[in-house]
This record gives structure tokens, C-alpha cells and sequence, in this order.
């Protein structure tokens, strides 16, 4: 159990704007491709936006653990590196860290659209970064997991003085 933290609410604050900006350009980016399809696309071969289209299924399809576990690992720094770093600020980093990179995900969808692929593989994409956001957004538990591993650890280091 967590010890009574009256202002986390607020200090995730900022996580969540975050969060909320990486969805509204995942929309953004998807409302351009709607209204304004032409502008920008090059129309490559078939072919090659095939095996392109294939490869980049298989990266994401890695990918997605690799987030997962990179997210694991920076949690744990965040409750066990020494340093002055309040816990908000650790927590902050490694919300953006996993964020940009599911955004990145939906930017391949997008470089394919521009490529000529359709519309479909665009929704494709960002449905799958849709699930990353999600899956990745800020979590009070993990935030107040790292506020009592740092509390642990000051008290421990007071307690050898």
C-alpha cells in the first residue's frame, strides 16, 4: 500500500497533456491525409510498397515488445538511480520516451501513405498507435511505485548518517 500522496493527481498533470498532444497528432496527421490526400503522395510501384509495407509490419510487430521491456527498464531506473531528479520529472521521461516511439509507429503508416499506399494501411498504423498510447499512458500505480522507492531510498540514506 502507498503512502497517502495528496497532490499526485496534479503532478501528473503534465503526463497526460502529453499523452493528449501525441492523440491529437496521430488525428491530425490522419485528418490531413483525408481532406488532402494528393498534395504530398509520390505513388511508388506496387511491388515495392509491398515488400516495404511487409517489412515494416515485421518491425512494428518487434517493436512493440521492445517498448514494453524498454518501459520496464526505465522504470526501474526511475526508483533506483541515485540523484537529485524528483520523481515526477523521471516519470516524465520515460512517459515521453514510450509515447515517441508508438508515435512512431503511426509516422510509418503515414511515410507509406505518402508512398501511395491507401488509406487502409494508414488506419492500420495508427490503430496500432492508438493501442500503444493506450497501453503506454501515464499510470498513478507506476508513478506512486517510484515516489516510494525514491522515499525508501532517502530515508535509507538518512538512517546511515
Amino acid at each position: 500500500m502507498h503512502a497517502v500522496r495528496p497532490f499526485w493527481r496534479s503532478e501528473l498533470r503534465i503526463h497526460w497533456v502529453i499523452s493528449l498532444n501525441f492523440l491529437l497528432l496521430t488525428v491530425a496527421y490522419n485528418i490531413a491525409c483525408q481532406f488532402w490526400p494528393e498534395t504530398w503522395r509520390v505513388h511508388w510501384p506496387e511491388a515495392d510498397r509491398m515488400l516495404l509495407r511487409s517489412v515494416l509490419y515485421a518491425m512494428v510487430i518487434i517493436f512493440f515488445p521492445l517498448v514494453k521491456l524498454l518501459r520496464h527498464i526505465l522504470l526501474r531506473l526511475n526508483q533506483t538511480m541515485p540523484g537529485p531528479k524528483p520523481a515526477a520529472a523521471r516519470y516524465l521521461q520515460t512517459v515521453l520516451i514510450t509515447s515517441s516511439l508508438m508515435q512512431t509507429v503511426g509516422l510509418l503508416g503515414w511515410g507509406l501513405f505518402v508512398l501511395g499506399d491507401e488509406l487502409r494501411t494508414l488506419y492500420i498504423y495508427d490503430a496500432l498507435t492508438l493501442l500503444g498510447l493506450f497501453l503506454h499512458k501515464p499510470n498513478s500505480e507506476e508513478y506512486l511505485d517510484i515516489c516510494a522507492a525514491r522515499d525508501a531510498a532517502e530515508y535509507a540514506t538518512r538512517s546511515k548518517i
